[in-house]
């Protein structure tokens, strides 16, 4: 199919209409008195053009894609929508000017308005698993061992997606060792206005719930397996999460009791592994990678933290704990490699100060890599499917 096929389609699909006859093409076609081209063929005309601007995240163009909508021409003047399905607020001046750069390429273009939204919708989960009320998509952060900056690659995960412009949540659901209160600088009980659900604190621009506000920093969670997976459920059902478009869940290490009950009985999107490049942490993360895959939860992409250290004295660059192991993994697994992070003091700093990198310096190199990661996860969950498996209803009748 050619290029001016391709946009016909498009041009059905954007305007409404038919896209059987091309009337710019045709001896029949369409003019003004003044023998001007007809607006039909006008708006053909910038579709091709439009068409030309690439998602920079997906590849694809805006006009095949869909996300060109309500295309409007007046005299000379241009108006359309693009809505993305995920959020890239960084992204937006620079897509715009590409936009409107593109249209007025065109003969006759005097002025361009380009109206940018983002929609994100819920997408699928594992089969016969309840929604959460008030949450549509949920991302669990894990790894296979402890130590490799799950708790710090989570809380900048989750406040990188605020910063692209969507509603974030983060549960901290490693009872035995909660770190997102400190992280995010919140603190207290919690409190229920109903007696029924736990409201969220609220820091740094995140909905955050944690084991920690239930218990004091010094109170050590002695729990067997199934009481500590009873606790992580409730911690997720009961709370009250107002419109998410994403709640980050912080797991503990490893892939017991806790991370099996989150897999089979909270409705996941999808999940990240982070993992250090290091061959003994890489054992655990296949592990981690093979339970999501036995209960059908989509692995979104590796994280590779501490992957360089820069001398903070003399800026020599040393791979302490090996190179390119989580890529290597993620090729293996043919996974998305969503970015690898530096051993750098500034990041366990900032997290210790509640202030973590994303937040404390948020035009840094580090908050770069982290929103680009974030961007990546966003889009691999607008690439999945919408289509939410029913929950199972039972009838119960005399018949029966």
């Amino acid at each position: 199919m050619g290029l001016m096929d391709g946009v016909r389609k498009s041009l059905a699909g954007v305007l409404g209409r038919p896209a059987g006859l091309d009337s710019g093409t045709t001896s029949s076609s369409k003019t003004t008195t003044d023998g001007r081209p007809s607006m039909a063929l006008t708006q053909q005309a910038l579709l091709a053009a439009l068409a030309s601007v690439k998602d920079p995240l997906t590849g694809e163009d805006f006009v095949a894609s869909g996300a060109l909508r309500n295309l409007q021409v007046a005299g000379s003047d241009v108006a359309f929508d693009v809505e993305l399905g995920y959020p890239a607020k960084s992204l937006v001046p620079a897509l715009r000017s590409s936009l409107i750069a593109a249209a007025k390429g065109v003969d006759g273009v005097a002025n361009v308005s380009v109206n940018i939204t983002t929609n994100i919708a819920s997408h699928t989960v594992q089969r016969g698993v309840q929604m959460l009320p008030g949450v549509k998509n949920v991302i669990a952060v894990a790894s296979g061992k402890g130590g490799v900056g799950k708790s710090t690659t989570a809380v900048n995960l989750a406040l990188a997606l605020a910063a692209e412009g969507a509603n974030v949540g983060l549960l901290d659901a490693d009872v035995y060792g909660p770190s997102q209160p400190m992280m995010t600088g919140t603190s207290g009980q919690v409190e229920s206005v109903d007696g029924k659900l736990m409201e969220p604190k609220r820091g740094l621009g995140l909905q955050v719930n944690s084991i920690g506000f239930l218990v004091k920093d010094e109170q050590a969670m002695i729990w067997r397996g199934p009481m500590a997976s009873q606790a992580l459920e409730q911690l997720i059902r009961q709370t009250r999460w107002d419109n998410l478009d994403y709640l980050v869940v912080d797991l503990p290490p490893g892939t017991g009791d806790i991370q099996l009950t989150l897999a089979q009985k909270v409705p996941l999107t999808g999940a990240v592994i982070v993992t250090t490049p290091q061959d003994i942490a890489l054992l655990d993360a296949k592990k981690g990678i093979t339970m999501f895959q036995k209960v059908s939860v989509p692995i979104l992409g590796i994280v590779e933290n501490m992957a360089v250290h820069i001398c903070s004295n003399c800026g020599h660059a040393e791979h302490i704990f090996g190179q390119e192991g989580g890529r290597r993994l993620a090729e293996s697994y043919h996974m998305d490699y969503l970015g690898a992070l530096p051993l750098a003091m500034s990041i366990r700093e900032q997290a210790d100060s509640g202030k973590p990198t994303v937040v404390a310096d948020p035009d840094g190199d580090v908050a770069r890599i982290y929103k680009d990661v974030a961007r990546k996860v966003a889009v691999r969950i607008a690439q999945q499917s919408t289509e939410t498996a029913a929950f199972p209803s039972i009838k119960i009748s005399k018949s029966t």
